[in-house]
């Protein structure tokens, strides 16, 4: 019971984070909105926002320039949620 749990999870944490991926690639080649490449990365924007938004929300207090640390640090928090996530699986498994 506990090892599919802790599939599940790694699952939906490396599809969450290959989309977050795709998403900062797209984010240089997807210049039309209506062009198939930027229907997708469309797609991927509504799929990981909610992962992204409050990691933004949180970066707008420290000026960063120019730059958007957001995707990377929605990345590294999914990682440490997982991680914790499947520690607890097993702890109470």
């Amino acid at each position: 019971m506990a090892q599919v749990l802790v599939y599940a999870i790694y699952m939906f944490a490396e599809i969450i984070s290959a989309a977050m991926i795709i998403r900062a690639l797209l984010s240089w080649f997807a210049q039309d909105p209506y062009s198939p490449l930027g229907k997708i990365y469309g797609v991927l924007i509504r799929f990981t926002e909610p992962f992204v938004a409050p990691c933004r929300k949180l970066l707008a207090r420290f000026n960063t320039g120019m730059f958007d640390f957001s995707l990377f640090l929605a990345l590294i928090l999914l990682q440490a949620v997982t991680n914790l996530l499947v520690r607890l699986i097993y702890v109470i498994f």
